[in-house]
C-alpha cells in the first residue's frame, strides 16, 4: 500500500526494504565509502586538491566504460584509471599551479576516452549512467569484499603516515626542510585518495563526488581545526548522510545518491549558519600540534 504525495511515493513496507540484502549490501558499501571518506577530506581540503579529487572521478569514467567495453569489472578499471591519474597528477604537479595544470590536462585526455569508450559501449547505457550518477542499491558482494580491502588499505596507511601528512599538508616548506619526504607523502595520499574516489564513484556517483569527500570534512572544518576531530567528526557525518540517505530512499523511493548529497549538503549548510563568519578563519588559522609533528615524522 503506497500513499502518493505529489510525484513521490511514500512506502509503507521501508522497514522490510530495509532488510532486504540489497539494501544490507548497499549499507555496509556506503560505510565503507563513508569511512574512508571521512579520513582523507581533511588532507584534501587542506592540501588544497579539491580540483584534483572531482578530476580523478572524471579521469576514472574512462575506465569505468572501458571495462564494460570489454566486459571486465567496472570497479577493476575505476581503480587502475583513479590510481595511474592520481600519480601522474602527484609527479607532474608539484606545487599547487603546476598541480593544476597537470590535473587539467590530464582530465581533458580522460574525458575524450570517456567519450570514445562510452559511445562504443552504447549497449551498456544503464551502466554508464550508473558511473556518473551512483547506483548504491547495486552493490555486489564481490565489490563489497573490495571495498573493505580498499577501506583497510586506506585506513591502516592513514594510521602510519598521518602526522608526517599533516605536517606536509599545512607546512610542505619547513616540513621538507626538517626531512620529511613530502614528495613521497604527496603520492602515497593521491593513491589513497584514488582507492577512495574508485568507491565513492559507485556510491554517488562521478558528479556527486564532492558529497562525501569534501563536503563532510568542510563541514567538520567550521567547527574544529584539530585533525583527528575533523576526521572523527567528518566520517560521522559521511555515515549519517549515507544512512539516513538510504533509510529515505526506503520510505519515499528516490535515489539514494541524491538523498546522500541532500543530507550532507544540509548539514553543512547548517553548521555553516550556526557557526558563523568566525570559524571561517578555522581553516587557515595554524594547527597547534602541526609544528609538533616533525618529531612523528621519521
Amino acid at each position: 500500500m503506497t500513499l502518493t504525495l505529489a510525484a513521490v511515493e511514500f512506502q509503507s513496507n521501508w522497514l522490510d526494504v530495509l532488510q532486504a540484502p540489497f539494501m544490507r549490501h548497499a549499507l555496509i558499501g556506503g560505510s565503507l565509502v563513508a569511512i574512508a571518506a571521512g579520513l582523507l577530506g581533511y588532507f584534501v581540503i587542506t592540501r588544497q586538491n579539491a580540483f584534483a579529487a572531482h578530476a580523478l572521478a572524471h579521469i576514472g569514467f574512462p575506465g569505468a566504460t572501458g571495462a564494460i567495453l570489454v566486459g571486465a569489472p567496472v570497479t577493476l578499471g575505476l581503480a587502475v584509471f583513479c590510481v595511474v591519474g592520481g600519480v601522474l597528477i602527484g609527479l607532474l604537479g608539484r606545487r599547487v599551479a603546476d598541480r593544476e595544470m597537470a590535473t587539467g590536462t590530464i582530465l581533458a585526455l580522460a574525458t575524450a576516452l570517456g567519450v570514445l569508450f562510452a559511445s562504443l559501449a552504447s549497449a551498456n547505457a544503464s551502466t554508464t549512467t550508473a558511473v556518473l550518477f551512483g547506483n548504491l542499491l547495486a552493490i555486489t558482494t564481490d565489490q563489497l569484499v573490495v571495498y573493505g580491502l580498499f577501506t583497510a588499505v586506506v585506513v591502516l596507511a592513514l594510521a602510519l603516515i598521518a602526522r608526517p601528512l599533516v605536517f606536509a599538508s599545512v607546512d610542505p616548506a619547513v616540513a621538507e626542510a626538517r626531512g620529511v619526504p613530502v614528495r613521497a607523502l604527496g603520492l602515497a595520499f593521491v593513491v589513497l585518495l584514488a582507492l577512495t574516489i574508485t568507491m565513492a564513484v559507485q556510491v554517488v556517483g562521478t558528479l556527486l563526488l564532492f558529497a562525501l569527500v569534501v563536503t563532510p570534512a568542510a563541514t567538520a572544518l567550521r567547527v574544529t581545526a584539530r585533525p583527528g576531530r575533523v576526521a572523527a567528526l567528518a566520517v560521522a557525518l559521511a555515515l549519517g548522510s549515507v544512512w539516513g540517505g538510504l533509510v529515505l530512499a526506503a520510505m519515499v523511493n528516490l535515489p539514494p545518491s541524491f538523498l546522500i548529497v541532500a543530507l550532507a549538503v544540509l548539514a553543512w549548510i547548517v553548521v555553516l549558519v550556526a557557526t558563523g563568519p568566525r570559524a571561517a578563519r578555522r581553516v587557515n588559522r595554524p594547527l597547534p600540534d602541526t609544528h609538533h609533528a616533525h618529531a612523528h615524522a621519521h
